[in-house]
C-alpha cells in the first residue's frame, strides 16, 4: 500500500472516529473498535465539556433544565466547527453556538445576554494582560488631571438586568429600561462588577473616549447634556462616583505630565 494511500485511510478513519464521538447516536462507529471501549471515549469527552461549559456559566446551567441543556451541548458538539485550539476559549465558541446556530431548543429571552455577561466575567478572569500603571499619576487629582480607564475594565448595556438572574429570579417580561453594568478586575486580579445609573454610564462612555478633557470637563460636559441647572451637583456626584471607581481600578489615576 503507497503511502499516500495509507494517509488517506487514516485520515478516513480519524474522520469517522471524530464524527461518532461528536454524534453517536447518528454517526457510525469506526469499524473493528469494541462497543463498550468507544463508548468510553465518547462519554468521556461529553462529560468533559459538559462540566467545563457548565462551570463557565453557572447561572445559565441554573436556569435551563436537564434534558434541554443535554440537548443543547449535544447539538453544540455535533454541529459546531471551532475557531480556537485553546481550551480556555471554549466558552465563547459556546457563546457563539448560541448566537449562532442553537436552534434544538427555545431559550428564554435573555439568555443569550446572560450567556454573554458570563463570557465577559471569564474573559477578564483570563485575561493576560496586566494593569499598568506606565505614565499615570495614581494619587493624582481625578477632577484637574486627566482620568485613565483601566484596560480590563467592560462597560455593558443589556435589555435584560442578567447580574440578578438566579434559580431564584427568572425574568419573564423585559423591563422598560436597559441595564448598566461595568466589570472589571482589579489589581489584585478579582473580578467584579458595579451596577450603573444612566449618569454614571455615561460618564464612563466620556472618560473611555477621552483623550486630553480633565475629569472636571468631563463632567461639565455632562452637565450641560443634561440641561442640569446646578453643574456643582453633577460634579461633586460624579467626583464621588469616580473615586469608587478608582478604588476598584476602573481608573487607574491621571495621565502624568511628565
Amino acid at each position: 500500500m503507497s503511502k499516500n494511500k495509507i494517509n488517506e485511510t487514516f485520515i478516513k478513519e480519524q474522520h469517522t472516529f471524530t464524527q461518532h464521538i461528536r454524534d453517536p447516536e447518528n454517526a457510525p462507529a469506526p469499524e473493528g473498535i469494541e462497543p463498550r471501549r468507544m463508548s468510553i471515549y465518547t462519554d468521556l469527552i461529553f462529560r468533559n465539556i459538559e462540566n467545563f461549559i457548565a462551570n463557565s456559566f453557572p447561572v445559565l446551567r441554573q436556569v435551563i433544565n436537564d434534558d434541554e441543556w443535554h440537548i443543547i451541548l449535544r447539538g453544540f458538539l455535533k454541529k459546531h466547527i471551532s475557531r480556537t485550539p485553546y481550551f480556555p476559549k471554549l466558552p465563547l465558541e459556546f457563546l457563539n453556538y448560541l448566537e449562532k446556530e442553537q436552534d434544538e431548543i427555545e431559550l428564554p429571552a435573555f439568555c443569550i445576554e446572560l450567556a454573554h455577561y458570563e463570557w465577559i466575567e471569564i474573559s477578564l478572569s483570563f485575561d493576560p494582560r496586566e494593569i499598568s500603571f506606565k505614565n499615570v499619576d495614581k494619587n493624582g487629582d481625578l477632577l484637574k488631571g486627566i482620568p485613565v480607564f483601566s484596560l480590563l475594565a467592560q462597560p455593558l448595556i443589556y435589555q435584560w438586568p442578567v447580574h440578578k438572574i438566579s434559580s431564584n429570579f427568572v425574568p419573564k417580561e423585559k423591563p422598560d429600561d436597559p441595564t448598566y453594568l461595568i466589570v472589571y478586575r482589579d489589581y489584585l486580579y478579582d473580578v467584579g462588577f458595579i451596577e450603573l445609573n444612566q449618569i454614571a454610564a455615561k460618564l464612563i462612555e466620556e472618560v473611555q473616549k477621552n483623550t486630553d478633557k480633565t475629569g472636571e470637563e468631563i463632567l461639565l460636559d455632562i452637565a450641560k447634556q443634561l440641561q442640569h441647572p446646578d453643574p456643582k451637583v453633577v460634579i461633586n456626584g460624579g467626583f464621588e462616583v469616580i473615586q469608587d471607581f478608582k478604588k476598584k481600578d476602573i481608573l487607574l489615576g491621571v495621565k502624568n505630565n511628565i
